[in-house]
């Protein structure tokens, strides 16, 4: 391999700065893409915890039985050699983030404490506090600044991936790419190329997301051909405190702690909940699953929480019900110093928009779209023991040559439902597994990206900008902003929680619609200088063509399979999403 290979990350999350630390360690330069600050990407919200089955319970746990929670609590719709060896590795990565300097909750022993999260019986989730997503995010920063030190990284925060530069052969051979704040549209050539941009929640509008995750990158590599796998498999988290502008996540740690899921049995009791005796309140997660109970999975709750709305039993007969932590400090003696020190991120996001103390009094909350995830199809491959293989340059990479997906953005560790705390594991993981693969791939690399075409290149930037220009230029009648609004109407409505045949078909007719429209959007802002519309009003249509996408091409209700419960709750088993083992794989005009 030539001494100066190149590699360029897109995405300063978790799985990107995990890539991109790999790789500098293998001696590779790295040029670091970002939308924002990377320390402001959206690994940063994640809160609960991470999973590995460390076993410092003594309860039996191990990674054979971390892998049988992820396929099953997944539909068996994941990719299982890699799922096997990511629960492999979890303990060690969790160690990983320990040596770094993490500050991971301990016991009174000074070991690190685990909690449970849903879809499992074991104690198996590391966490600091509610902010763990936070606390790896930037132990993770810490490490890369030493390489940026060194001069093996460059970051490029600030900058707008718009599309991918290809040889003639279709490998992808760098990016093109836009300065936020000059504007300047620019091509970089490179050896290969990550993509690590994280999920599409801003697709139903109001998500626990951050308003950057448009999957606007994951749209264009699938528009220039990448395959897309399972995209209609979106996750609804199912605590959320609805907002006008978005929904904040309430953690799952907040149930795998002891809260409890209730509505009053008499929706039109106006009791103080907290008041509220217990033959009066009807725990619906614990009737339907009184083993798994308030931790059964994501796609379960939040469908049993739907279904509990539906029927008009929510609280005071609207779309929310009770979480309820109050027990912990009024029954179980628990102090809120502990309450706090376990919970503090969480319960402080709740009281600053709710202007109630969750300790006193129960939350009210209801189910919101969370994790993608589908994603880009990524390849793996088996060594003779069945198991991955490590030395592979198909890890991680994607239907196109030299472009490799890692973190939310690609669809194998989840299948049709992520369970609670495998999401941080998973973009760790898929970085660390992708930097392998990459450096793997840059070895039967016979050139390198010095001998790209400067036409390439030249080309790859100049349809970015002819585009861009266009944008400037256009002075059609519709607002981007409302057609956004529109957009997320739709998936939500008839693409969200319950999926009937009736509401897809009607939904694909609606998005050709907002499809020709936005192609007419007014201009609102022509400026050559940090101008936020003309970007919006790009990613919109990248939006849509990924919306059409999500609606999926099996239409059917999307439920929970199995015999009702006489109060109307679906029985506690796992809905069919998808008619093969892989679920469906999509391609551009297919």
């Amino acid at each position: 391999m030539p001494s100066e290979r190149k590699v360029i990350v897109v995405g300063g999350g978790l799985a990107g700065l995990m890539a991109t630390m790999k790789l500098a360690e293998a001696g590779v330069q790295v040029q670091l893409f970002s939308l924002v600050p990377v320390k402001r990407s959206h690994s940063v919200c994640a809160q609960g915890g991470i999973n590995g089955a460390v076993n410092l319970r003594g309860e039996g746990d191990s990674p054979q039985l971390h892998f049988e929670d992820t396929i099953t609590g997944g539909d068996f719709l994941n990719h299982q050699p890699p799922v096997m060896r990511m629960c492999e590795r979890a303990p060690a990565i969790i160690y990983l983030l320990d040596r770094m300097g993490v500050p991971f909750n301990r016991t009174s022993e000074g070991l690190l404490s685990f909690r449970r999260f849903g879809g499992t019986l074991k104690h198996r989730t590391a966490y600091a506090g509610a902010t763990t997503g936070q606390q790896l995010l930037y132990a993770l920063d810490e490490q890369v600044r030493r390489h940026e030190v060194d001069g093996r990284v460059h970051k490029f925060e600030g900058w707008d991936f718009l599309g991918l530069v290809k040889r003639a052969d279709g490998s992808c051979s760098g990016i093109v790419a836009q300065d936020l704040r000059t504007m300047r549209i620019e091509s970089f050539p490179a050896d290969a190329v990550v993509i690590c941009t994280g999920g599409n929640g801003l697709l139903f509008g109001r998500s626990t997301n951050s308003i950057i995750n448009t999957g606007s990158p994951v749209s264009i590599c699938y528009q220039e051909g990448a395959i897309y796998g399972n995209p209609e498999m979106v996750q609804i988290h199912p605590t959320a405190i609805p907002g006008e502008d978005k929904c904040r996540l309430i953690s799952e740690s907040v149930r795998g702690e002891g809260g409890r899921l209730w509505t009053p049995k008499d929706p039109n009791d106006l009791r103080p909940p907290a008041s509220l005796p217990e033959s009066d309140r009807w725990y619906f997660c614990e009737e339907l699953d009184p083993v798994y109970g308030n931790l059964l999975s994501r796609d379960i709750v939040s469908f049993a929480i739907y279904c509990v709305c539906r029927m008009g039993k929510g609280v005071a007969a609207k779309e929310q019900v009770y979480l309820d932590i109050t027990h912990l400090h009024k029954k179980l003696g628990m102090s809120r110093e502990l309450i706090n020190d376990k919970l503090e991120g969480v319960l402080e996001i709740y009281e600053k928009f709710m202007r109630e103390d969750p300790i006193d009094t129960p939350m009210r909350i209801y189910p919101a779209v969370h994790y993608t995830m589908g994603g880009l199809w990524v390849d793996y491959e088996r060594g003779h023991d069945g198991a991955i293989d490590l030395q592979s340059p198909r890890n991680q990479m994607t239907s196109i040559p030299g472009l490799f997906a890692a973190g939310e953005c690609e669809y194998q560790y989840h299948g049709a439902n992520r369970l609670g705390a495998n999401a941080l594991l998973s973009c760790l993981y898929g970085g660390e597994i992708a930097s392998q693969g990459v450096q793997a791939y840059l070895s039967s690399l016979e050139t390198g990206w010095e001998s790209l075409d400067s036409k390439a290149l030249d080309d790859a930037r100049m349809r970015r900008q002819e585009e861009f220009d266009f944008a400037l230029r256009s002075n059609g009648s519709e607002n981007p902003y409302a057609l956004h609004a529109e957009l997320a109407d739709v998936l939500w409505n008839k693409c969200g929680i319950w999926r009937m045949q009736r509401d897809l078909e009607t939904a694909a007719v609606e998005l050709d619609d907002l499809a020709a429209r936005a192609k007419q959007c007014a201009q609102l802002d022509d400026s050559d200088w940090v101008n936020q519309s003309a970007p919006f009003t790009r990613a919109l249509g990248h939006m849509i063509e990924m919306a059409k996408a999500t609606r999926g091409r099996r239409p059917g209700p999307q439920r929970i399979s199995g015999r009702p419960l006489q109060n109307g709750l679906p029985a506690a088993r796992r809905r069919g999403m998808a008619a093969d083992d892989e679920g469906p794989l999509y391609s551009v005009g297919a």
